[in-house]
């Protein structure tokens, strides 16, 4: 089985299936077109698969010309038909891993997801699960559904981990410019799973175990947010001393070792670095160990919108206004510069309690036209405002939550009546700096 396998993927005739079409995956079927496999998207959200099917990209890096071409071609066959699933030599998982609400891991779709391809599993298939999650996953969650097929890993099937590192924004690193961490079941499995990477991302680095490439995932995003955490409760020291920390910070970067810079902000963003540290911590805890410093870098990251509301709050007052009946213009709610990507967004936390708190919200993304509906946020079901000088000028406040490249921040900072800055973005403005307060 592994032969023939290993034939298929060095001739690139393997057929490339890839189970989860969000912000990890549709690039990866960018990686394996483009390295010349023709490859099957799977997705429960048949609205995703009718715009892929008739040529249409909802991430915005993705070109929709790009979409349509290879759908035409049939380079990239998106389908909801789970049936479909044994038409593909390789499997690779890239499904969500949420947390509770409790802060524990949530497998349910990485478990659905098993069970599905458990159902439909044939010899000769390499099941790669690509979603972050804790060390032990593969072996003691995925392994054992699969195993319910009656085909034996290792002999019959083959099974790895290999984290995504996807990057949304950064245009130094697609999804095949990254270095791929691949970690096998068995030998046989790593093997397999090494080769087939290796035509589409430009190295890869083999560990020995599932569980190594596991936690290798979580530590560099725990490693992002202990650190985030870190300046984050420096700023807010550092406003109490008057001492403006981004300055603090660019200077300490001129040291040309031992410091790394990391900068604060309304709070985390994205589906990994908020979500990640809580997945080792409960798996300490599950082994009796506190995790203290995660634990800690958790707390303050997720107690910065309240922080900032606070800022606000006080600006607002030192003006003659209550934060009750203001109009607060957010000024980004992707989760990151330059994205078209909301999730987790501090956005959201920093408009429900705005929200709570009486004042009336508005805002403006070039990158998300509206809000989306959430599950875990109370916010208003808003549009983005067109940002004029009028609209500008008729907010009580201006709160820069995400300083995407294309704002003009001079331009802002002249026609606002007063602003939050939670990104340092208006460092360079000359005209209104009066009327600017950092947060």
């Amino acid at each position: 089985m592994s032969k023939h396998l290993a034939n298929l993927i060095a001739q690139k005739q393997a057929v490339v299936g890839i189970v989860g079409l969000g912000y990890v995956g549709l690039p990866l079927i960018r990686a394996f077109v483009k390295a010349g496999f023709r490859t099957m998207g799977f997705d429960v959200d048949q609205t995703k698969i009718n715009k892929l099917r008739s040529g249409e990209s909802y991430i915005g890096h993705i070109e929709s010309s790009w979409i349509a071409s290879c759908v035409e071609e049939e380079r990239f066959q998106p389908t909801s038909d789970m049936s479909e699933l044994p038409q593909s030599d390789v499997l690779l998982i890239c499904v969500p891993t949420p947390l509770t609400d409790s802060r524990d891991p949530d497998l349910q779709y990485i478990e659905s997801t098993a069970q599905q391809i458990a159902t439909e599993l044939r010899a000769g298939q390499l099941i790669v699960l690509e979603s972050t999650t804790y060390p032990g996953t593969t072996r003691e969650v995925v392994l054992p559904i699969l195993a319910q097929s009656g085909l034996k890993v290792g002999q019959d099937f083959f099974l790895a981990y290999s984290p995504e590192r996807e990057d949304p924004g950064n245009p130094d690193y697609s999804a095949s410019g990254i270095p791929k961490v691949i970690g096998g079941i068995d030998p046989q499995s790593l093997k397999l799973a090494a080769d087939l990477y290796s035509h589409a991302v430009v190295s890869t680095v083999q560990v020995s175990s599932c569980e190594v490439a596991e936690a290798c995932k979580i530590v560099e995003n725990t490693y992002r947010s202990v650190n985030i955490a870190m300046v984050n409760e420096l700023k807010m020291l550092f406003d109490r001393l008057d001492i403006d920390v981004w300055e603090v910070i660019d200077a300490a970067k001129t040291k040309p070792f031992g410091f790394q810079p990391f900068y604060p902000g309304p709070g985390l963003g994205g589906h990994c670095i908020p979500i990640d540290p809580f997945y080792l911590s409960w798996l300490a805890r599950k082994h009796g160990m506190p995790t203290r410093f995660i634990e800690l870098a958790g707390e303050i990251n997720t107690s910065m919108p309240k922080y900032v509301v606070d800022r606000v709050t006080d600006a607002l007052n030192d003006s003659g206004k209550a934060l009750r009946r203001s109009r607060i213009g957010i000024l980004g709610v992707a989760y990151k510069r330059d994205v078209d990507d909301p999730r987790e967004s501090p956005a959201f936390k920093l408009m429900e309690i705005l929200s709570q708190k009486g004042a009336i919200l508005s805002y403006n993304d070039p990158y998300i036209p509206q809000l989306p509906s959430m599950r875990h946020y109370q916010v208003p079901e808003l549009t983005s405002q067109n940002l004029t000088p009028e609209y500008i000028a008729s907010q009580d406040c201006i709160l820069i939550v995400t300083d995407h490249s294309s704002y003009d921040f001079s331009f802002i900072t002249q026609h606002a009546a007063l602003i939050i800055d939670t990104r340092n973005a208006t460092k360079n403005a000359v005209v209104g700096r009066e009327r600017i307060r950092k947060a």
